[in-house]
């Protein structure tokens, strides 16, 4: 008898994400066949699913007469306005077989760090989902800048899992799992689960190959791995043809083990989704206040300010080594704080009663 992954045959919500080249020809056009498949494998399980879906810059290739994947912002972003109503009409038509609805959500980093945003985000996601519908995310790469990309769809994947508080994160690519080595030399074995990414992976060379129309490797998927652990998501990775087996609880590809209890979801976007907008250098009374006793940090204890930002940026909280001890939602705009550092609140007067990154706005680094 099969052993099977309780990790997936329990998991009541499972977010898959599948990569480019496993919805794909080489030519950058769709393959019904492909996608039909992976809509085979989602709909054969019980459990709510969201699907992260790359393909959007690959299927608006060929209509636009481009050769390959551009490296420019501006063609990627005209590519994938073009191909994101390709991609969603063959998810629209392939899920119809099964009388499934699916509802398309496009994200940016905004979406999922600040705080109104955020909130905005998971409920439309969960409404999606209990209304019977099947979300189909992706990055809005139509509009996303250089500086507020997530950066490639594993990452958003394992911040989208993390959103939704998934209990399974399934990645697909052209990869049947995480190997010793590279797979196509002789003696690379496949590493059925990892339970410690440190103990586990310790030796083990990970390549950057990458696929004509994707962005990811390897190594971005260990990354996602190890966001989605750390959220206490548990993680299979493994290739797209084996995906009906992977959701049926087969053990294929590799089981990433969750490596902790899930934390607050909103704080680990803020730790991971985003890159700060500047930094501010603490005192040490400010760096045990705000790391020892989580409390939100107040103008007097702020050395110095760097960086250009506005209210509601993410901003990194240095110690005076330089070290990053935290990571928050700043209250003032960058323009304001010099004026305010090293003074107490009732110094400051009214007006200033803000604190300069509340601590429900604030992660540890």
């Amino acid at each position: 008898m099969a052993l099977v992954r309780a990790q997936v045959t329990t998991a009541r919500r499972i977010v898959v994400k599948v990569g480019s080249s496993s919805l794909t020809t080489a030519a950058g056009g769709l393959d019904p066949a492909r996608v039909d498949s992976l809509v085979d494998a989602i709909t054969a399980t019980d459990a709510e699913v969201v699907l992260v879906s790359s393909g959007a810059i690959a299927a608006g290739l060929a209509p636009l007469g481009l050769p390959r994947r551009p490296r420019d912002l501006a063609t990627q972003q005209a590519a994938a306005s073009v191909g994101q109503g390709l991609l969603m009409r063959a998810y629209t038509e392939s899920f119809g077989r099964y009388g499934r609805v699916v509802g398309q959500v496009l994200l940016t980093v905004d979406d999922v760090t600040r705080r109104a945003h955020y909130r905005n985000a998971y409920r439309t996601l969960q409404k999606l989902l209990d209304l019977g519908a099947l979300p189909v995310v992706n990055e809005n790469d139509t509009v996303a800048t250089e500086e507020i990309r997530f950066g490639d769809n594993d990452r958003l994947a394992a911040l989208v899992a993390a959103l939704v508080r998934a209990d399974l994160l399934v990645l697909l690519s052209d990869v049947d799992g995480l190997y010793t080595g590279d797979p196509s030399r002789p003696g690379a074995e496949r590493l059925a689960e990892v339970r410690d990414f440190d103990e586990d992976l310790a030796g083990i060379s990970i390549g950057r190959a990458r696929s004509g129309v994707g962005t990811g490797g390897m190594v971005t998927k260990i990354e996602a791995a190890r966001i989605a652990a750390y959220s206490g998501v548990s993680v299979v990775l493994t290739s797209a043809p084996q995906a009906a087996a992977a959701l049926a609880g087969a053990e294929v590809g590799t089981l990433f083990h969750q490596a902790r209890a899930r934390p607050a979801a909103r704080l680990f976007w803020l730790a991971h989704a985003t890159a700060p907008r500047g930094r501010l250098t603490l005192d040490a009374g400010a760096v045990r206040a705000v790391v020892d006793r989580r409390a939100s940090l107040l103008p007097a204890g702020i050395v110095s300010v760097d960086g250009r930002f506005a209210a509601g940026d993410p901003v990194d909280l240095v110690d005076p080594a330089g070290q990053p001890v935290a990571r928050g939602l700043v209250n003032y705009d960058a323009a304001e704080l010099p004026g305010l550092l090293g003074r107490t609140t009732m110094e400051l007067g009214p007006g200033y009663g803000r604190e300069v990154v509340h601590r429900d706005d604030l992660v540890l680094l």
